[in-house]
Order: C-alpha cells, then sequence, then structure tokens
C-alpha cells in the first residue's frame, strides 16, 4: 500500500481552516503552534502508518504522542531517515520535485526551521508553476506560497 496523496489532499483541504477535533490544537494553547501536527495528520490521512520503535511517529492523543508527530525538526529526521515500513522522503534543493501531498519546511531566520507546509496543488503557468499550500498555525487553505516570506526552505518529496 503506497501513499495516497489525492486523500491526504482532500483531508487537508477539509480540515486547514476547520480543525479535526480528534487531534489537539498545538496552537490554541501556545504550545509551539500547529503546524506540524497539521502535516502529520495529512501524511496518515494518506495512508502513512504509525510506527514505534525503532521509528518513532505516532499520535494517540496529546501525552501519548511521538516528538516527529508535532515537531518540525522531529518530523524531517523521522521522513527522511531510512525506515523498515519504507515511508520516507528525500530532501530536494528548490522546489522542482514538488507535487501535491508532499511537504515544504520554512526557516524564517535562516538557521532554524520552524514552520511546516503542506502541498495541495500546483498549477502550470507561463513563466513557472504555482504551488499551494495548507497549513495550521498561521491556517491556510490553498495558499499561494509565493506569498511567503522566509529565510530558507526545504521540499520533502515523499517517496511511496
Amino acid at each position: 500500500m503506497g501513499y495516497n496523496r489525492q486523500a491526504a489532499i482532500e483531508y487537508a483541504r477539509k480540515y486547514a481552516l476547520n480543525y479535526n477535533p480528534d487531534y489537539y490544537d498545538f496552537g490554541k494553547y501556545n504550545l509551539g503552534g500547529d503546524c506540524t501536527n497539521f502535516i502529520s495528520q495529512c501524511l496518515h490521512a494518506g495512508g502513512a502508518p504509525m510506527t514505534h520503535r525503532p521509528e518513532e511517529w505516532y499520535y494517540y492523543g496529546l501525552n501519548s504522542r511521538s516528538p516527529s508527530w508535532s515537531a518540525v525538526e522531529f518530523l524531517y529526521r523521522y521522513l527522511t531517515a531510512p525506515k523498515d515500513n519504507g515511508f520516507t522522503a528525500v530532501e530536494c534543493q528548490g522546489l522542482s520535485s514538488a507535487v501535491p501531498g508532499d511537504v515544504i519546511q520554512l526557516s524564517f531566520d535562516g538557521q532554524v526551521f520552524s514552520h511546516s507546509l503542506f502541498i495541495s496543488n500546483i498549477t502550470n503557468t507561463v513563466f513557472a508553476p504555482r504551488i499551494f499550500v495548507c497549513t495550521h498555525t498561521y491556517d491556510s487553505c490553498d495558499r499561494d506560497f509565493s506569498t511567503y516570506q522566509y529565510r530558507k526552505m526545504r521540499l520533502l518529496h515523499i517517496t511511496n
């Protein structure tokens, strides 16, 4: 069973502005924002399996979750590490490899990556492709990625 990008995109659009009550809202109580929690929800909706040792990525509630479920850097490490279940991502330079269902992470200070975005659509224009994203914390549904200001970005291309 592979990653169902369409199911993940449908989830992202459904819950980008209306939070899924089955998951804790980390932004509501200033627990670092909710963006990566939302990205994990999207990936899981697309078929990414929750895992336990040695690779951990799971959520059963606020007090029963892995750091990789809700923290930017931990999710990056989880997705880019080889693992038995085969669900991985590769970090790509630039956005030329981007497809809907992939993840973008941003650094606003040029040093620490602190925001995660889910690619919901890509349209081709005369000049360049336009990428649209869904996210929490700065809640957005199909927001044009070109409207973000950041110092560094990384694309996490889901490989399966």
